[in-house]
């Protein structure tokens, strides 16, 4: 018999996923969006045109078989999917909750070009959360690695997409993480409600079952330098430490009690549970009315989180809607839980009362003039628009850089702005030691961050040259792979 021809159907109206309900939501930190039923699936992914040259797969950072794995649940075959997928991805949980599809795959899917894009995002976190309902929670343990030893500085989306190449290619990592937990941004930056916590730890456990080790409260750069770890024989480094060192105002009284940077705000709630105020050894605490200045995702996640934690919140930003770089279903989602936006306005100072706590923020109004570095309307102020507002808590949400930890234990590291300098490759001024994510880009996005934790590991493959059939290391042996 031949095989059954699929009759797709591209007019169909794209799916959306439900989202719990705003109230509900308001007073807790349940995930907000719900995934795809089966039959949302089945509708979405008959959706997809099947297209010969599939642009969106060239879009994708990861460049993922987005096209077999929507082939497959097409034909219903879920666990093909997650298989197809998985040849490339360990992470469709976290990339199908967090990646902006919207800035890459979505956006250059022929179906976009007349009606709206196939919702790849949700496709795939529908194969990641349908395989883990459908099998029992039983990870095999991979052959252990004997190939040279490779560290990997920090566990965010740039080192664990590179563990997860290097080990599959015989190397023996180590992953290094100077918090107590891993994850990086995903686990500090993102909150439960966008993604929960068990998605993010059960799929960083698939990398330890396949031989990655992990050692946490270590920093490189004061636990051990970084030639200490070549005299410990790993022959090649990643460092992949991110931006979390916060931007901090420039304006007076942004030391008052009731001042939070994003950073400070998001950490201590997502990895300590600060909003747990009555068992918490650091809680956060928040007053009647909270203002978080800025326009991106972070702003958004600090804003939601306060308006969780019972503070009626505005989300106050220089610049208008448009220019917002936040994920537009961030904003509406906060815009949905009761969060306000006051727009064109920016902080002068922070007023506070004789005990040193916030009381008030002078604001000036703006106007958008010519367009600046960013490719956005520069904002303006406004001669005379001074103003103040009633406030009791201020979280400054305005950017961040990397942190300088790693980069002042390492003078020969080629910086620039305090982001650490790599070629076409990754590879730093350092020989055998490579860098990506935020601490090379700034302040980024997951996928760009994994992309370059990707080329980063097969830059390593191709300079240490192992291959599997090649005659194994002995894993407690000396590696005099590289002259450090």
């Amino acid at each position: 018999m031949g095989e059954k021809k699929i009759k797709r159907n591209p007019k169909a109206p794209r799916q959306e996923p439900p989202l719990v309900d705003a109230v509900v939501r308001t007073v807790s930190a349940c995930e907000v969006t719900q995934g795809f039923t089966e039959d949302q699936v089945k509708i979405e992914a008959l959706r997809c045109l099947h297209c010969v040259n599939a642009p969106c797969v060239d879009a994708c950072p990861l460049h993922l078989d987005i096209k077999s794995f929507i082939e497959k649940l097409a034909e219903e075959d879920f666990e093909g999917a997650f298989e197809k997928i998985s040849e490339q991805s360990p992470f469709p949980g976290v990339c199908g909750r967090v990646c902006q599809h919207e800035l890459f795959c979505e956006k250059s899917c022929l179906l976009g070009k007349k009606l709206d894009p196939v919702a790849i995002g949700s496709l795939e976190r529908f194969i990641a959360d349908s395989h883990r309902q459908a099998v029992e929670k039983k990870l095999e343990t991979a052959p252990v690695p004997t190939g040279p030893k490779v560290a990997l500085i920090g566990s965010g989306p740039a080192s664990l997409i590179a563990a997860y190449d290097l080990v599959r290619k015989g190397y023996r990592v180590t992953i290094f993480e100077a918090l107590h937990k891993l994850g990086g941004v995903l686990a500090y930056g993102i909150p439960n409600f966008r993604l929960p916590r068990e998605i993010l730890n059960e799929e960083i456990a698939r990398l330890k079952t396949m031989g990655v080790e992990f050692e946490t409260d270590f920093i490189v750069g004061r636990t051990a330098t970084m030639e200490e770890l070549f005299e410990e024989g790993f022959a090649a480094i990643f460092a992949g430490t991110g931006a979390g060192l916060p931007f901090m105002m420039g304006v007076p009284g942004e030391n008052l009690v009731g001042v939070y940077t994003a950073n400070e705000f998001l950490t201590r709630i997502n990895l300590m549970q600060a909003w747990d105020t009555a068992h918490s050894d650091t809680p956060v605490l928040v007053g009647k009315r909270t203002i978080v200045i800025g326009g991106g995702n972070s702003a958004m996640d600090a804003a939601r989180w306060a308006k969780r934690m019972g503070s009626e919140t505005i989300v106050l930003f220089r610049r208008g809607r448009a220019e917002m770089r936040a994920r537009l279903e961030e904003i509406d989602h906060a815009e949905q839980e009761g969060v306000k936006f006051e727009f064109l306005a920016a902080p002068v100072r922070v007023i506070g009362d004789e005990n040193g706590c916030v009381t008030g923020l002078e604001c000036i109004r703006m106007e958008l003039g010519a367009l600046d570095s960013s490719g956005r309307p520069a904002p303006v102020p406004i001669e005379g628009s001074e103003h103040i507002v009633p406030v009791d808590t201020v979280v400054a949400a305005i950017g961040q850089g990397p942190n300088p930890t790693l980069q002042r234990a390492t003078p020969e590291l080629l910086t620039k702005r305090g982001k650490i300098v790599v070629d076409d490759h990754g590879e730093t001024s350092i020989p055998h030691v490579y860098a990506g994510g935020d601490v090379v880009r700034g302040g980024s996005t997951v996928i760009l961050a994994m992309k370059d934790g990707r080329a980063a590991a097969e830059a390593i493959h191709k300079a240490l040259g192992y291959q599997a059939g090649d005659p194994p290391l002995e894993p407690d042996s000396e590696q005099t792979t590289v002259d450090a």
